[in-house]
């Protein structure tokens, strides 16, 4: 999210005052350490000093000074806040400042950049992940801060870590509730209420003045209606118009149209462009974004093919990851070498041959290439 972030910087001015809340993860006993990285992270990688707006418990310790804190996060013309619980950010946050001053920077210009926990509670309901996933209640859905529907006029639930596959042999997608506990969720979810997932190391950029959004990182956005999902790949720009008609009446969107600076191309050139960087994942994503409706149970299609983009995971450098076990071998072979050792510095190059591992001896020294 390096370059989202610098770019939103860049359009907002190099003057624009930055916050980060540290609600969501404030009853965490690492609570500091937590803001000392964010705050690394924005001013080594993103180039941006971002200041820390506390507000950890409600009500406050000191009223005097979270009014303070409340002016800062009031006046400030970027406000992010991120990892913690969705639970306990809403809990914080209710009857205060905080909902207002969201609503405001959206109203006045500025940027409200939530990730994770945070971002769970920009929509009109939220999911309780931690009492669902960790403590085991049946699903169920919290009223949010619903600052995306003030803003754009859409009822959705926002569902951050859309693809996440840390239960391995158990199914943790859709922000660790699995699809048997979503459908759940969906059969639950106010009238012409929409779910917008966002995968890990992703995002969509709102700009509320021209209606366009912006995919951006490495995965994919779905705006999904009872289990109709429309897939959004990154790289693509739609209008908040297409999200709102594919939310309110599943299957009717437009498709999703790239970027008016990014030459044109056919989905298929697209897809054999992924696969020839070795990029499974995005040419499957690009696969599902393309299905029609009207294919015989596109739902249980779209899902397999979700489950496979997120069991491909990221494209792997083949290079980069064996160079450390071709380094060390090589060095093997090269003291074989030097101690005449043929036979043995042949039987090496012989068996990185079989593996795959190309050695060429060069005037200039020892060069190798991956072959398969």
């Amino acid at each position: 999210m390096v370059t989202p972030h610098q770019k939103l910087f860049a359009r907002l001015g190099s003057d624009v005052s930055a916050v980060l809340l540290d609600s969501p993860y404030g009853f965490q006993e690492n609570a500091d350490e937590l803001t000392e990285k964010a705050q690394q992270y924005f001013r080594e990688s993103v180039g941006r000093d971002v200041e820390a707006v506390t507000f950890r418990s409600a009500p406050p310790p000191d009223p005097a000074a979270h009014a303070v804190e409340m002016a800062r996060l009031r006046t400030a013309g970027w406000i992010f806040a991120g990892p913690g619980s969705p639970s306990y950010a809403l809990r914080t946050w209710q009857d205060t400042a905080v909902p207002e001053a969201l609503h405001a920077r959206l109203r006045e210009g500025g940027a409200v950049t939530f990730a994770s926990a945070a971002a769970l509670t920009l929509g009109l309901v939220t999911i309780p992940v931690y009492e669902i996933y960790k403590v085991g209640q049946d699903p169920y859905w919290l009223d949010g801060l619903d600052v995306f529907g003030a803003a754009t006029g859409l009822r959705a639930a926002l569902v951050p870590h859309w693809n996440n596959a840390e239960g391995g042999t158990h199914d943790t997608r859709f922000c660790w509730q699995g699809e048997r506990r979503l459908k759940v969720l969906e059969s639950l979810l106010p009238d012409d209420t929409f779910v917008l997932g966002v995968d890990e190391h992703t995002g969509i950029v709102i700009d509320l003045d021209s209606g366009a959004c912006e995919i951006v990182g490495r995965g994919t956005v779905v705006v999904r209606v009872q289990g109709d999902e429309w897939v959004l790949p990154s790289g693509g720009t739609i209008s908040l118009e297409q999200v709102a008609a594919h939310g309110t009446s599943a299957g009717t969107a437009a498709p999703v149209a790239t970027a008016a600076a990014a030459p044109a191309y056919s989905p298929d050139t697209a897809v054999d462009d992924a696969l020839a960087s070795g990029d499974v994942r995005s040419a499957l994503a690009l696969v599902l974004s393309e299905l029609p409706d009207d294919v015989n149970d596109v739902s249980t299609l779209r899902g397999q093919v979700a489950r496979i983009i997120a069991a491909v995971g990221e494209p792997v450098d083949v290079t980069e990851t064996v160079r450390p076990l071709v380094d060390l071998v090589l060095e093997l072979r090269a003291q074989a070498r030097a101690e005449k050792r043929w036979a043995e510095s042949d039987t090496i190059r012989a068996g990185m041959t079989a593996a795959g591992i190309e050695v060429r001896d060069t005037p200039d020294g020892v060069e190798w290439e991956v072959r398969r």
